[in-house]
């Protein structure tokens, strides 16, 4: 089994920074790509950032520049790290990341409960 928790969420003012983490535990053979989405009230969950096991980012047009995403494969980690956070960032944030179990000779995609971020003075 392959279980995602993220944490670092929480109320920040507009100009803020917050880091969010998202650790993966359970019999884990290889982490493939790691990313992060999010899904504002009202709105369709989309890409924040991504990041492939060989380490090449991406990143939506919105939080280009203000974001860095950034792994760490020893402890199975995936960051998000967010500098001058507008309200329009408000939203829960989801981990997502495509792993293969050591039980299974296949790789799957699993998502995270995440975590809320809100932007707001």
């Amino acid at each position: 089994q392959v279980q995602l928790v993220e944490s670092g969420g929480g109320l920040v003012q507009p100009g803020g920074s917050l880091r969010l983490s998202c650790a993966a535990s359970g019999s884990i053979f290889r982490l493939n790509a790691m990313g992060w989405y999010r899904q504002a009230p009202g709105k369709q969950r989309e890409l924040v950032a991504t990041i492939t096991s060989g380490g090449s980012t991406n990143y939506a047009g919105s939080v280009k520049g203000r974001c860095t995403i950034s792994r760490d494969n020893a402890k199975n980690t995936v960051y998000l790290q967010m500098n001058s956070l507008k309200p329009e960032d408000t939203a829960v944030y989801y981990c997502r990341t495509t792993a293969q179990p050591t039980i299974a000779p296949y790789e799957y995609v699993y998502w995270g409960q995440g975590t809320q971020v809100t932007v707001s003075s």
